[in-house]
């Protein structure tokens, strides 16, 4: 078994092999040729959530479980909320192929996931980048959507203002303008990316305009809400896993209070392999509720163990 170590997966896996790697994955669920396994979660109080996500690719030959989750109380000890590792087993054996270190990992992915269904979904002119959160992973997500679209400014809000400097940072880098504003003001963005780790909706229908894509990415846990059930009931909404979606993902809050059909939730993969259109007109608002499903952390993870094979790198453990 090969151990790859967090600090080697800048070196081994690119932004643009997470887009690549996730976009396959995707079209391997439609395509009837991967799944996923039920996704264990728990609460552990103050906070903190751990759990389990898992699945089999078997065009891909992976199978595999990412355990980590969310620690509120890491960014006082100089570390990131998000905690994960990823193993990859043979599918044909069960014998451990690899651990491998899954925090950028997950950053890469969730950002790679954002961005295919900005670049599937929204409108071709959208030239005005929203973002509501300011953490971790805002960052890779602002990377992405602006390897997408030619977005000319960016705006964003936070809960904690004082957050958004460095988010402003990753914009300059990019050479987007970018403003701090109140959340009646994303009504000025064609796409929205919500990041947040919220318990109750911040974004509101009265906040989103008209042919607006939203990619919400922050609800991966019962409970966990970023946008009003009424907003996600009025738009097209498409998602990586449907059953995660209506359980754990954005939609769960919608869905329950009878306000959405999980029938009329669309997999993105489906997009992707020609089977639906994906956006209808200029004037729809399209929502994509990104639970994160395991097979696109297998998918990521197998390019870094790839990667580290070809370069010599890793602890191979000989189990």
């Amino acid at each position: 078994m090969l151990i790859v170590p967090e600090a080697m997966i800048a070196s081994l896996v690119t932004p643009e092999d997470a887009f690549d790697a996730v976009k396959a994955s995707f079209a391997a669920m439609a395509r009837g040729d991967a799944y996923n396994f039920p996704v264990v979660r728990e609460a552990l109080g103050e906070g903190r959530q751990y759990g389990f996500k898992s699945g089999l690719d078997r065009a891909g030959a992976q199978l595999g479980v990412k355990a980590g989750g969310y620690f509120p109380g890491n960014a006082a000890k100089g570390l990131i909320n998000h905690q994960s590792s990823v193993f990859l087993f043979d599918p044909e054996t069960g014998r451990p192929v690899a651990m491998v270190g899954g925090n950028l990992l997950t950053a890469l992915r969730t950002a790679a996931a954002s961005a295919i269904a900005i670049d599937r979904l929204a409108r071709p002119e959208a030239e005005v980048l929203g973002i509501v959160g300011a953490g971790h992973q805002a960052g890779f997500q602002l990377r992405a959507a602006a390897r997408v679209r030619r977005f000319r400014r960016v705006i964003a809000w936070n809960l904690h203002p004082e957050m958004l400097p460095k988010l402003g940072a990753v914009a300059a880098e990019l050479g987007l303008p970018f403003e701090a504003v109140p959340l009646e003001r994303m009504r000025e963005a064609d796409v929205i990316v919500t990041i947040t780790s919220s318990p109750a909706a911040s974004l509101m229908a009265a906040h989103v305009a008209p042919g607006t894509h939203l990619s919400c990415m922050g609800t991966d846990t019962r409970g966990k809400q970023e946008v009003e059930p009424a907003l996600v009931a009025s738009a097209s909404v498409f998602t990586d896993e449907v059953a995660q979606s209506v359980s754990i993902g954005e939609a769960q809050h919608a869905v329950g209070a009878g306000l959405l059909d999980a029938s009329a939730i669309v997999p993105l993969g489906d997009v992707l392999i020609g089977r639906h259109p994906g956006r209808g007109n200029a004037e729809e608002i399209t929502l994509y509720d990104g639970t994160g499903v395991g097979l696109q952390d297998l998918a990521v993870a197998a390019v870094a163990v790839a990667r580290a094979r070809e370069r010599g790198l890793g602890i191979d453990v000989g189990v």
